[in-house]
């Protein structure tokens, strides 16, 4: 029987959440603007899925920017007290305002403020404006409902290839990559 690299990645996640380690759910995303510049930042994965893997952001940040020209991604999830790595590589697309709007409704009041205040990758002259803003936004909003704002959005990458790398003895490490074809997932083995 073939290997599903969507259900070992959510058996390796799980294991990841062991206690051992600040933020397991923490992935590098790359992305790449119209002309192939590439940037590359932390961001936390939300779901992991047959559908994808999702992550929320503005819009109009960098990575949103990027993705609107490029809609092409890749991840790393890197968990060193497992000795493991998973890489993704795949197309994004963003989820629908549904998905954002329900996903907006369980995140603390203060974060959901922090999202309205911040118009994320734009220069701030001081910090004291920032926090001026979310304190602004924060009265504004006592006692209702913070709305989520219509930039502040899902995107899910959605998977054509996922590599398993696990670390082993005299850097003779473990690789396998999955490759989605029309008839499902191929594994191959790779070198170190």
């Amino acid at each position: 029987m073939a290997v599903d690299p969507i259900v070992r990645f959510q058996r390796w996640y799980a294991q990841a959440h062991d206690g051992r380690i600040l933020q397991p759910d923490a992935m590098a995303l790359a992305t790449a603007d119209a002309t192939g510049r590439p940037s590359v930042r932390m961001v936390l994965l939300k779901q992991a899925d047959a559908d994808g893997f999702v992550f929320y952001t503005n819009a109009r940040s960098r990575k949103g920017r990027e993705l609107r020209a490029n809609s092409r991604a890749a991840l790393v999830f890197y968990w060193e007290h497992r000795g493991r790595q998973v890489r993704v590589e795949g197309t994004v697309t963003p989820v629908t305002p549904g998905e954002a709007d329900a996903y907006w409704a369980t995140r603390p009041r203060e974060s959901q403020l922090a999202a309205r205040a911040s118009d994320q990758s734009a220069p701030v002259v001081t910090r004291a404006l920032l926090l001026g803003r979310w304190r602004a936004l924060d009265r504004r909003y006592r006692g209702v409902p913070v709305p989520r704002p219509l930039h502040w959005i899902g995107y899910r990458v959605v998977p054509d290839a996922i590599e398993f790398w696990t670390h082993r003895e005299h850097r003779l490490h473990d690789r396998e990559r999955f490759i989605r074809t029309r008839r499902g997932w191929k594994m191959t083995r790779l070198q170190p």
